[in-house]
This record gives C-alpha cells, structure tokens and sequence, in this order.
C-alpha cells in the first residue's frame, strides 16, 4: 500500500540542507515499513537498527557521541558500510535509546550530511521526562493511520482516487456509489495498516477485526509497561470511557464518568499520557471563532477521539453487518463513527487543528471549528443525507465572516450561506478549503 507520507520523505532527502528527520506516530501505524520501503526505493543500503532490548546499541551511545565511533558501531551491527552519499541510517524505536536520540545533534553537525532517521512510538512522553532531545537539530514528520484516500488507493486504485482528488466535483458523480460503499467499509476497517492487509487480502472483516483487537491488546499492555500502577489505572480508566463519551449526544469529555467523585486533576495526567503516545485526540472547545483560535480554547472542556475509527468500532464491539448495511440499534452511534472519521480526517488528511464550539447556556454546539490560511471554518457533520443544519446555520448568522462547511452523504452543493461536501471528499481540501 502507498503511504502519501512518502512525498514528504523524498522531499526531505532532496533538501541539501536537511536535518537529521524523526517520524512520529502510534505503534503499528506504520512507521517501520514506510522507512525501509523509503530506503529500498531511494539508497543503496539501509543501516536499520532497532533500539528496543538492544544491549549493544545502549552500551555504544553510553560512551559518548563521537560521530566515528558511532558508525563504527552501526557497521559492526548492521554489517553495512556506510556512506553519506548512499546509506539511509535508521534507528526504531528510539525511545527505548534516549542517548541515541541526543545523538541526532551529532550527526545534524557533522559535515559529512548522513541520511538519518528516527522513529519512535512514545517520543512525545520522551520529551517530557527532560531527556536530552535535540532540538533546533531535527526536523519532525507524523505518521497516522491510513486516511480514507490512502484506503481508497489501496482498496480500488488510482481510478478511483483520481476522481476524489479532482478540483471538478461533478466528476465524483460517476463513482459515488462506490466512493460511499467504500467509506462504510473505511469506517469498519479503519487504517491501521495490518488490518488493511488482512481486509483487503481476504476480504474479510472478521480478520480485519481480529486484528483490530490484537492491537488495542497491545495498546493495553504499553500501559502496563510503561507507567507506574496507579497512574496506569487513571490510564484504564479514561481509555475505557472513550466508547461511553461518544456515544453521548453531548460528547464533551466528563471526568464524572470515569469514577464517583472523579476530579480532572486527578486523571488529566492520564490523558496526556494517552495524547503524547499518539492514542488520541483531545480536541478543546473554543468559546468565539475569533483568531487565532488557539487564543479562545478553554482549558476546562474537551472531546476525546481514538487514533483510528476502525479502532474505536472494535473497542464498540460493533459487527461488520450494523456499519456497513445499518440497522435501527445503530443508528445513534453512526453519529460517533462519523465524528471520528471526520476529526482524524481533519488531522491526518487535511493538516488541520480541530476545535469545537458550544453555547455557554444552551444546547448549540458546533462539531467542529479549525482554522487555515483563508479563514475560520465552522463544520457540522452528518451520518447520512440529512441536510438540517440549526446550529451551522445560527452560528453562521452570529458570526457572518466564518465559512460554513457541511459534510454529509449528500452531493456537493454551494449554497448562498454554506457549502455541502460529500464526506468521502473531506480529504480534498482544495475543494472546500
């Protein structure tokens, strides 16, 4: 499967003035195969090294960063010659190496201009425990699970996405049967890329779930491993009420579910563990639409979203036949679904911040706000073809400068006061950006 990632790492290596690169992400959202398909396609050799359980490699950075004698090391355990013209050096799971992530400062002064990455899975709890990060010395890319048009390029070619990334939107049209089939089994599937490989392999969705299931075990087990008992049951506990939260009509995150008497000093901790390790996302509430929105957040209220919209079906417990062909028990929950996809889509595919918006004494609420070069955009989000937008349209009419943007089943439209995007073009962003 193609990672759109890709482009950014073969810019990164044309730059004559790059920096030693560390990709971020969750575990087993790619990261591994995305670099060594990078060096295969673009080096001659890869010097790969991974840190975890590597008593040698821990024993090397100790000594010191003398650039020589590092290489030196890599050679000897790698078996690779390596040269800066020719070689990508790769270190995985660097978190488990503090040293050689210092080290990148090293290798970004040394005139030699190596090709060096890193990529970790807990890099941005690494930062916080005052380790010796690099920084000004590295540049930073993120991996996420696979967008919808990743999916779809895996799924049904490039004919297909083509027409998603088109500036025409009437040449969707001719696919949008498929385009919307393909979505319910994007929901289902999600982008965790094994679960991909398995789906599209077999074309089964009991595997796909399985291995859905696997993961959110290990996920389960990182916890355990890497934080101290109690703070890992504030982990649990605020892990296991991500399903309960969505599947509220108001999804505003409450500490008062986690436990009686629960109070966010007490779990906020929890959820910056989970946010930094890439598991979820927290996306604030904004009280005005004002700019930048970052300046108008309010600390006090958030949503909480999983990583992966197959994910959070799998930690539901959903089965393939209530997503795909619906039922009336489904209904209130397709809602979630479609918030999920529609936050990881803003981030992953469109580079966006997510925001909310809520009435401070009413039930007004606006699924999500976020900002770009051209302006604020207010964004409400439909399931289905439903086409009644009460909040979208009064908090239009308060603020008339912000743009409107609806997604939903229905087909692109432009109207007077917002703009209807089918949501399987939400990744299309020179379409309603």
């Amino acid at each position: 499967m193609e990672r759109f990632l890709m482009r950014d790492l073969e810019a990164w290596r044309e730059n004559p003035r790059r920096k030693p690169l560390i990709i971020n992400g969750a575990r087993q959202v790619g990261k591994t195969w995305l670099i060594k398909e990078f060096g295969r396609r673009h080096y001659e050799s890869v010097a790969y090294v991974n840190m975890d359980n590597n008593s040698p490699m821990r024993e090397l950075f100790d000594a010191g960063y003398d650039i020589d004698t590092l290489l030196a090391g890599l050679q000897l355990q790698t078996g690779i010659t390596i040269d800066p013209e020719s070689t990508l050096i790769v270190f995985d799971e660097v978190q488990e190496n503090p040293k050689a992530l210092t080290a990148l400062k090293y290798f970004d002064e040394d005139p030699r201009g190596f090709s060096i990455i890193a990529a970790g899975s807990l890099l941005g709890i690494l930062l916080q425990s005052g380790t010796g990060f690099p920084v000004g010395k590295v540049e930073t890319l993120d991996l996420y699970p696979l967008s919808f048009e990743e999916f779809a390029l895996a799924s049904e070619g490039k004919e297909l996405l083509a027409s998603m990334q088109s500036p025409n939107p009437a040449l969707i049209q001719m696919f949008k049967s498929r385009a919307i089939a393909l979505l319910k089994t994007y929901y289902f599937v999600g982008g965790m890329p094994e679960a991909v490989s398995v789906f599209l392999e077999h074309q089964d969705y009991d595997a796909a779930r399985a291995v859905q299931r696997r993961i959110l075990a290990d996920y389960e087990r990182d916890f355990s491993k890497h934080i101290a008992p109690r703070e890992a049951e504030r982990v649990f506990a605020v892990w296991d009420s991500i399903v309960a939260h969505l599947s509220q009509e108001n999804k505003k995150f409450i500490f008062g579910r986690l436990a009686k008497g629960a109070r966010a000093k007490e779990f906020e901790s929890a959820l910056t563990w989970l946010r930094q390790a890439g598991l979820i996302y927290q996306v604030p509430r904004v009280a005005k639409p004002g700019v930048p929105l970052k300046a108008y957040r309010d600390p006090g209220a958030f949503k909480v979203f999983l990583l992966d919209v197959g994910l959070l079906g799998a930690m539901s417990e959903l089965d393939s036949r209530s997503v795909i062909e619906g039922n009336a028990l489904f209904e209130e929950f397709k809602g979630a679904l479609t918030e999920q996809y529609a936050c990881q889509e803003l981030i992953a595919s469109c580079k966006l911040t997510p925001y909310y918006w809520s009435a401070e004494n009413s039930r007004g609420e606006l699924d999500f706000l976020t900002q770009s070069a051209s302006g604020i955009y207010a964004i409400e989000v439909k399931a289905e073809e439903n086409l009644r937008a009460k909040s979208l349209r009064s908090f239009k009419e308060k603020y008339p400068e912000v743009k409107a943007r609806r997604f939903s089943l229905s087909d692109y439209r432009e109207q007077d006061w917002l703009t209807n995007v089918p949501l399987y073009l939400m990744g299309n962003t020179g379409l309603w950006l």
